[in-house]
């Protein structure tokens, strides 16, 4: 498997000057239209603040496995807790990998009668009792990421001539944001590579923290799936399902997988999903390159919805087969 290194885009570049931001544009421009990824640095999150999530990541899937299964997402209707090694898919095949999957800290929101079903997505989170500073840990980076994010949608709308603001609304205090901790344990035993199958995220933007281990790997214009080496202190950022059909294509989603590492290495990343309100209905962008957009890319099989939460409802329910039957039988569609 060939790499092929990502654009790389210094986000400090935005505050040294009209000069400098000019070119951080063109780059922003260039690398969310031709290839929907790119590594970020200048992003201002330091060496302290990663080591300190990294060494409580480490703890959590270092404590004991009757732990962590005190806070399985089989227990929540909000997909939230701790998902085993296998249990979530992706594409239809088993993802192997553990993780805890981590959204704002809210109230359960139970839909009333006639009300969305992706309400249920809004809920509390579960902690590990044995490891309280997690959700410190956890909460914290959500927090900051959130505003790297935010800061990096406005650069980004900016460089393709939107106003910065346009989709502000969207977000707010009810954004849908959410963190994943992520293990992969090494192959799986049958000797399936899959750590995670192609897809593409269903947001705005995913920024990525990912160890030293490798094993990210994103479609090319050649339509190979390249290596994406790691770069220490750079998050890589791919742009999500919405700013492509926002831009009718104009901006670029991009398939990507994760190839199990070999034998018994681990790898462990964090993904953060910087997404809309769940009843936010994403209305097309205005930019000067809109005539020369190609057109959102169409899946039949997984067709997109107006309102964000029906699109990552139906994702979460494909994803988490277990959660889905226990307590959403009435959300599932019926088998053909």
């Amino acid at each position: 498997m060939s790499s092929l290194q990502l654009p790389v885009i210094d986000l400090s570049a935005a505050d040294r000057g009209p000069q400098a931001r000019a070119l951080l544009h063109a780059q922003l421009h260039s690398a969310a239209h031709d290839v929907g990824f790119f590594q970020l640095t200048g992003h201002g999150v330091t060496e302290a603040e990663t080591a300190a999530l990294n060494s409580t990541m480490r703890a959590f899937f270092a404590l004991p496995e009757a732990d962590r299964l005190a806070i399985d997402n089989v227990n929540s209707p909000h997909f939230r807790g701790y998902t085993r090694i296998g249990d979530e898919r992706t594409g239809g095949s088993q993802d192997w990998r553990d993780q805890l999957d981590i959204g704002a800290e809210r109230p359960a929101r139970i839909p009333a009668p006639g009300e969305p079903g992706y309400w249920w997505l809004e809920g509390p989170n579960q902690w590990p009792a044995a490891l309280p500073q997690l959700r410190t840990a956890a909460l914290a980076w959500i927090d900051r990421l959130g505003a790297v994010a935010e800061r990096l949608l406005h650069e980004l709308l900016v460089s393709i001539g939107a106003p910065e603001d346009f989709y502000d609304h969207l977000f707010g205090d009810r954004a849908h944001i959410h963190l994943k901790l992520v293990r992969y344990p090494g192959s799986a035993a049958d000797g399936g590579g899959q750590g995670v199958g192609a897809h593409k995220d269903y947001g705005f933007l995913t920024l990525l923290h990912q160890d030293s281990v490798g094993g990210l790997q994103v479609e090319r214009e050649d339509g190979v799936f390249h290596d994406v080496p790691p770069m220490p202190g750079a998050f890589v950022v791919n742009l999500g399902e919405l700013l492509e059909v926002a831009t009718d294509g104009y901006l670029k989603a991009t398939h990507h997988r994760v190839v199990s590492p070999p034998g018994a290495t681990e790898r462990f990343s964090v993904p953060f999903f910087y997404n809309p309100r769940l009843d936010a209905r994403v209305e097309p962008l205005a930019f000067p390159y809109a005539a020369h957009a190609p057109g959102a890319t169409a899946d039949p099989a997984n067709p997109l919805f107006a309102e964000y939460g029906r699109n990552e409802l139906k994702g979460k329910l494909r994803a988490h087969p277990l959660v889905a039957a226990r307590h959403h039988a009435e959300l599932l569609e019926p088998a053909a």
